[in-house]
């Protein structure tokens, strides 16, 4: 079986991060790359108070 090529962007993408800048810019950067928003974020807090966020992202195609 051949392996899928690398280079080829995924159709889904589950993106997660901190509430943060960093993360922002990770959704920023999925989609300039051609990736849409699918869904609403979300987000929550461990029981450390460490929140965390998630975003959804579906390849566009461009």
């Amino acid at each position: 079986m051949d392996a899928e090529p690398t280079d080829r962007p995924l159709p889904y993408k589950l993106l997660t991060g901190g509430d943060d800048r960093a993360f922002c810019e990770k959704v920023s950067g999925a989609l300039a790359d051609g990736y849409q928003l699918y869904g609403s974020p979300a987000i929550t807090a461990r029981p450390d108070g460490t929140v965390v966020c998630a975003q959804a992202v579906v390849w566009a195609g461009r």
